[in-house]
């Protein structure tokens, strides 16, 4: 096979990265009869000097994927897992400062809870998966500057009154009638941008900072008289950047996850709420609302698609 090496390329090589993905890391604590559990799905992402690998083929800058597996295991061992973003934190300066030819590390981790089994038996050390939500992180860095983008996936919640929809615009194909009574439905993707980007500066408590954004998101939804599920998303980042001085930049995601009255008319039956009313939960298609919300004198940074997050 011939490889065009030469000094004048026809295809120039555009960015590019490589790493392992979706490493399954599991902790267990065991604190006398008290064990913690932490699940972690890690995703490495390397780039640098990494021109020639791709035009000749030379790994001599190639750090294998299979060592950035066996580092985030070592490291769950070795510095334990606080938080995910302070494990990603740790990843991320190891591998831009062990390697010379890595530039930047990007490390995303997806968080799966677990809840404690309470029971009368032998210690503390059974769980159940809890399935409100998952927690993200993506941590990036380029040697000199970090930045930590956190949020959650699958949190799915519903307003079953104080909903209205209606004044919207019309055309010749508008069938939607206007409601002022609906069932408010979604489920919430959403990421927010961290101020800290220099080890000088105070870290957050990323815990804590994770607990209260998603308190305030879920406050929100519930405390807001919807008129659109526009405003409902408004007050919902809204609320986590005016509360929590650490986050810059909220981006959300959310899907109308829509309820309608079945029509039981053709078996002698009146669908209201009377007697409880009956509802069809369609899960396609769906309106999907999206948006951005920052701190004044900040600028956009989260991608508009969060699934390139």
């Amino acid at each position: 096979m011939t490889v065009n090496s030469g000094p004048t390329r026809p295809v120039v090589l555009g960015q590019n990265q490589y790493g392992k993905a979706e490493n399954r890391v599991v902790r267990i604590t065991r604190d006398g009869a008290t064990h913690h559990i932490k699940d972690l799905n890690v995703s490495v992402s390397l780039s640098g000097d990494m021109d020639e690998v791709h035009y000749s083929g030379s790994n001599a800058h190639v750090l294998p994927t299979d060592s950035t597996k066996n580092t985030v295991y070592a490291f769950a061992k070795e510095h334990g897992i606080e938080s995910a973003e302070q494990f990603g934190i740790h990843l991320a300066r190891h591998f831009v400062t062990s390697q010379e030819p890595i530039r930047r590390a990007r490390i995303r981790i997806e968080e799966y809870a677990w809840d404690r089994i309470e029971h009368t038996g032998r210690g503390a050390h059974s769980f159940v998966r809890s399935g409100q939500e998952t927690r993200l992180t993506q941590i990036t860095y380029d040697g000199s500057a970090w930045e930590v983008v956190s949020g959650l996936t699958d949190l799915t919640v519903l307003n079953s009154t104080d909903s209205e929809f209606w004044g919207f615009a019309k055309d010749k194909y508008t069938t939607l009638p206007e409601t002022h009574d609906r069932i408010l439905a979604t489920s919430v993707t959403g990421r927010w941008r961290f101020g800290w980007s220099d080890d000088a500066q105070r870290m957050p408590d990323w815990n804590t900072s994770y607990e209260e954004a998603k308190k305030h998101l879920l406050q929100a939804f519930a405390e807001t008289y919807s008129l659109s599920l526009q405003q409902t998303l408004y007050q919902m980042g809204a609320r986590v950047v005016e509360h929590r001085g650490e986050i810059d930049e909220v981006r959300l995601s959310l899907p109308n996850k829509h309820h309608f009255l079945v029509d039981l008319e053709r078996f002698g039956l009146k669908n209201d709420d009377a007697e409880g009313a009956v509802y069809y939960a369609a899960d396609r298609p769906y309106g999907l609302i999206e948006a951005t919300l920052l701190r004044e004198g900040c600028e956009a940074r989260i991608p508009v698609d969060l699934t390139n997050l």
